[in-house]
């Protein structure tokens, strides 16, 4: 669509208003957003720029403050999610080492081993219910079906040996 000299000279006082009506809000709006007032001004006149180009394609705009406040909206976003991205390949040049902390795992593998030697000292129904759930990780469904006990049942005997755990564990630390 071929634009007269009278449109875009409408246009161009269209946006000779909003720039001068709504710049020092919409630097103000983008320094507050980014931090950075350099970039937030950029910002500003990059969001000027896209409406302008907006307009000479022939796109209407009816309310231009809204307007504008969208299109800044986006470029903060893009830069937002330009600034996360960091590679790993960039943060092992800087020295960054990945590692793992094998303590904790230590320290859970400890913590498992007496815990599976003080459910020997459970009565034999809390040891089989704990032994079915913990070691061979069964269901309460296949628990009752293996036992003939209803799953209330099974829970019960879980949560009870649980407790009698926990208080046979306190007494070893």
């Amino acid at each position: 669509m071929m634009m007269s000299l009278k449109q875009k000279a409408v246009r161009l006082a269209v946006m000779s208003t909003a720039h001068d009506d709504f710049e020092k809000v919409l630097n103000a709006y983008a320094n507050f957003k980014l931090s950075d007032k350099a970039m937030g001004e950029d910002m500003v006149q990059d969001t000027f720029t896209k409406t302008w180009s907006y307009l000479l394609k022939g796109g209407k705009i009816h309310v231009m403050k809204s307007f504008l406040y969208h299109v800044l909206n986006n470029l903060i976003i893009d830069e937002y999610r330009k600034r996360k991205t960091t590679s790993l390949d960039v943060m092992i040049e800087n020295g960054f080492e990945p590692s793992e902390d094998e303590s904790a795992r230590h320290v859970d593998q400890l913590d498992g081993a007496a815990v599976l030697s003080l459910i020997k000292r459970l009565p034999l129904k809390y040891q089989k219910a704990m032994n079915m759930r913990y070691i061979r990780d069964l269901s309460l469904k296949e628990m009752s079906a293996e036992t003939g006990e209803s799953k209330g049942t099974i829970a019960v005997h879980l949560h009870r040996g649980t407790m009698k755990l926990r208080v046979l564990y306190k007494g070893v630390r």
